[in-house]
């Protein structure tokens, strides 16, 4: 039996040559993806009462969201997404399209809806339109994330919120 004792000098990514920094940061693209990144994502859309089942960010760009009761939904992201998120615009156009539809439907002497079936088929458009339009609002958000944790800014932050040693040739040792 034989032992090989060998010394590696090791750098913290700051102390890199820019070759090892490129390196190291080309050897690391996928360090912040390789896990279930889309999982605060997926989280968000459950507290507005809605499921992400499946997307694609590649050739087949979608985003697959159920939301079972599009009025809830557009209640709680009022009341929990900011006025400047576009989920929150989304829903708030959706509450005033729908609130028009019943407000400007047609009624009897008794105050009772003349077509029922007209203003649920009306109402049924603005769900659909709504629902397709907050799962593309999700794509862009799992796309705007999966850009960011891709990118030379996060792959830094964390090297360096893991003090990870490096070898010259920008291996992470």
């Amino acid at each position: 039996m034989r032992t090989i004792t060998t010394h590696t000098t090791v750098y913290k990514f700051d102390e890199l040559t820019e070759e090892g920094k490129r390196k190291a940061l080309e050897n690391l693209y996928d360090i912040n993806v390789d896990f279930d990144w889309w999982e605060n994502t997926y989280t968000d859309a459950e507290t507005i009462g809605c499921k992400i089942t499946e997307f694609d960010l590649d050739r087949g760009s979608y985003c697959r969201l159920t939301c079972p009761d599009a009025h809830e939904t557009a209640r709680l992201i009022v009341e929990n997404h900011g006025e400047v998120c576009e989920t929150y615009k989304l829903a708030a156009g959706y509450l005033k399209d729908h609130d028009k539809i019943i407000d400007e439907a047609e009624r009897d002497e008794d105050g009772e809806l003349s077509d029922e079936y007209a203003v649920d088929k009306l109402l049924d458009e603005v769900e659909k339109e709504f629902a397709r339009a907050l799962g593309e609002e999700y794509l862009s958000i799992l796309r705007q994330e999966y850009e960011y944790q891709t990118s030379e800014e996060a792959i830094k932050e964390t090297i360096e919120a893991n003090e990870y040693d490096f070898t010259s040739e920008g291996r992470i040792f």
